[in-house]
């Protein structure tokens, strides 16, 4: 099953088609308490607040990438320096910084003209990444699954939205051969089901940011291979891999508590268990 928001967005109602399409029951959440029936047998796309309840409530483990993978990578990857650091330690920038939470959306991620310009009304410890400020000429927004691009697509041209399937672009090899090299070098820093935002700067790749699979924008990519990436991002605690344990939304301890103890067995095994289970449902 694959559980919605009231008010999906356009996204949802594209993965809601390609569920259906597979034979996933899609029920959108308009009333509270959230139905007991639903717990172990549920997946879901939406935002924070919705996620973090629903969650809580069906036993969904949900996948954050970490707050310091992107401040970790050398800079042949981010073309630019990046700092985690917390909002405290960032009201003492006299500069302009690009400043965003290191994860969910706490306050606006745009370029702020010093330390003083900063929100007050989040919490003083909340992790955040500071940059130095760039421009990206493309943006494009790759669904990761297993380390590797399951789907992919162009959302932005010179700050302006404009959606595309990365497979008809002329740039795709050279987007894509960044990405490769990318995962080879830091897959392991996500969980099995992320999403990776890659840039162009000064006419070389370079990463933006990683963002959890289970509320991301598919753009133009592939709604049915996006949706792959979906369930495994926001999915039952007993099919959650022992890998992603370190991946666990803030608050997901007691979920992964629920998960079953699988005995012992290779990857590819294991996720040919979760596609026979995702067809089950």
């Amino acid at each position: 099953m694959l559980v919605l928001p009231p008010a999906p967005t356009t996204t949802a109602v594209l993965l809601a088609r390609a569920a259906r399409r597979r034979g996933l029951e899609v029920r959108e959440l308009t009333r509270r308490p959230v139905p007991a029936e639903l717990h172990g047998r549920a997946h879901l796309y939406g935002g924070e607040a919705f996620a973090d309840e629903v969650a809580a409530a069906l036993g969904i483990a949900l996948l954050d990438p970490s707050p310091g993978w992107l401040a970790g990578l050398p800079e042949e990857f981010t073309r630019r320096r990046v700092r985690l650091t917390s909002l405290a330690g960032a009201y003492g920038l006299d500069d302009p910084a690009f400043v965003k939470p290191a994860a969910g959306k706490a306050f606006p991620a745009r370029v702020y003209a010093s330390g003083g310009a900063l929100p007050r009304d989040a919490p003083a410890s909340l992790p955040v990444l500071v940059a130095e400020p760039v421009t990206f000429a493309e943006e494009y927004r790759l669904h990761i699954l297993d380390g590797t691009v399951r789907a992919a697509s162009r959302y932005r041209s010179y700050g302006i939205l404009d959606p595309a399937p990365l497979a008809d672009l002329p740039e795709r090899r050279e987007i894509e051969g960044f990405a490769a090299g990318l995962l080879r070098h830091a897959a392991a820093g996500l969980p099995s089901a992320a999403v990776v935002d890659i840039g162009v700067i000064d006419g070389r790749p370079a990463v933006v940011e990683a963002n959890e699979g289970w509320f991301s924008n598919c753009y133009a990519a592939d709604p049915d291979r996006v949706l792959d990436v979906v369930l495994r991002a926001a999915g039952p605690a007993a099919l959650l891999a022992s890998r992603d344990v370190p991946f666990l939304r803030a608050g997901g301890r007691e979920v992964a508590a629920l998960r079953v103890q699988p005995p012992a067995q290779d990857p590819a095994e294991e996720r040919h268990q979760r596609v026979r289970e995702h067809r089950h449902e």
